[in-house]
């Protein structure tokens, strides 16, 4: 099962409210306070974020968590020389979303 950034979704009259935003601000939340060990990683030219997930957590789709604790948006193209936190225990960030 991949982590979503979905699955605590909040339904509220007349339709659904995705509530991502809460736990990116829980994993940005937990960098500041240094309560979530990331490392750094420098992109280079041709990378993407899907494609490192890919590589760190062995699922592409867990895109977003390199995105929220690298406090950039919604993407996975980045431009090279961005400073990337990645985040290294998947279950610490699971305990925060």
């Amino acid at each position: 099962m991949a982590l979503s950034r979905y699955q605590n979704d909040g339904v509220t009259r007349g339709g659904k409210i995705l509530q991502s935003a809460r736990g990116v601000m829980r994993i940005r939340s937990a960098i500041r306070a240094g309560t979530l060990v990331c490392r750094v990683i420098i992109l280079r030219e041709g990378e993407r974020l899907d494609k490192i997930a890919g590589e760190v957590y062995g699922d592409g789709r867990l895109w977003w968590v390199i995105a929220a604790a690298s406090n950039i948006g919604w993407m996975m193209q980045v431009p090279p020389g961005t400073h990337l936190r990645v985040p290294t225990d998947l279950g610490q960030v699971i305990g925060l979303v």
